[in-house]
């Protein structure tokens, strides 16, 4: 399809399966050369995704049509727009485009008198983070570990209870119940980015978006730490900056536990000589709009 024919689609007219079509077959090849350990060749298909028109259409349509914040303003105050609007955004995403700071919203927590921050980037960098998210899924579903289920496609909390399920149901086991305070506010971006180590086509404008800052009724700050709720992005970045919890909590080998003789040896699980422990992201159970609508039957069609 040439760029020319690009143009010439009216919105309503955007051929919206071929084009999920074909920025899954490239995801899976994605998510393929993870799995044999080619990075090479799995940066490059994600520099091959993040260009196309295909994948650039399926952004816009997310953030602009599906996404619950399609209605909130950034900095910018621009929100709910047009057809005509979402083709020119289309054709303005560039990821080298320089990062606006996020606009600060405070949300009241359900049963708490406290409020919640949210950052609400401006439209055209939701996108942006939109067609980032498409290319790195692929390659980090790859690598996170098993018994992971929040903010991740495909997976839900009935996933999380079910495995908690077929841990417990055989003989007694512990669980640890771990609630990160400020989990997206504390994260150390400098360690973030460098566990992600990816190509500079994708890092300079994840570090642009970390460090954008934020305005707080009309006062601007700097973010030195975490990564923004509301971000497009914000849940993956969490779920990498998590990614390894799971192995350094078995690794411990639990909590010791009283045998015969009085003696403490650590509680191991009878399958695999290791604690049965849930991480962080099991516990936490929340789940985004891209968690809760499996692509495909989830990433799990990729292999």
């Amino acid at each position: 399809m040439s760029h020319d024919a690009h143009h010439r689609y009216e919105w309503n007219a955007i051929p919206w399966r071929q084009l999920e079509v074909r920025v899954f077959k490239l995801q899976r090849r994605i998510y393929q050369a993870t799995t044999r350990g080619e990075v090479k060749q799995a940066h490059r298909l994600q520099k091959l995704l993040a260009s196309s028109w295909s994948a650039k259409s399926l952004a816009v349509r997310r953030v602009t049509q599906e996404n619950t914040g399609k209605k909130t303003a950034g900095v910018d105050g621009v929100k709910n727009l047009t057809p005509p609007q979402r083709l020119h955004l289309i054709s303005d995403l560039d990821l080298h485009t320089p990062a606006k700071p996020v606009r600060r919203v405070w949300i009241d927590k359900p049963g708490k008198p406290e409020q919640r921050p949210l950052g609400i980037p401006i439209m055209h960098d939701r996108a942006t983070q939109a067609l980032v998210k498409l290319a790195a899924e692929p390659e980090w579903e790859a690598k996170f570990e098993p018994n992971s289920f929040g903010f991740r496609p495909g997976r839900s909390c009935q996933d999380a209870l079910q495995q908690i399920f077929l841990t417990i149901q055989r003989r007694p086991r512990y669980v640890l119940d771990a609630d990160i305070a400020s989990c997206f506010d504390k994260i150390d971006q400098a360690a973030l980015l460098e566990k992600i180590h990816t190509s500079p086509h994708f890092a300079r404008p994840i570090k642009e978006w970390l460090k954008a800052g934020v305005v707080d009724r009309g006062i601007f700050m700097p973010t030195d730490q975490g990564t923004p709720q509301g971000g497009v992005l914000s849940p993956l970045l969490a779920n990498i900056a998590l990614h390894g919890l799971e192995d350094a909590v078995q690794k411990t080998r639990g909590p010791a536990t009283l045998v015969k003789g009085g003696k403490r040896s650590p509680t191991t699980s009878t399958v695999s000589g290791t604690p049965t422990t849930l991480s962080s992201s099991t516990i936490r159970g929340k789940a985004s709009n891209d968690a809760k609508r499996p692509s495909r039957n989830g990433y799990k069609a990729w292999d």
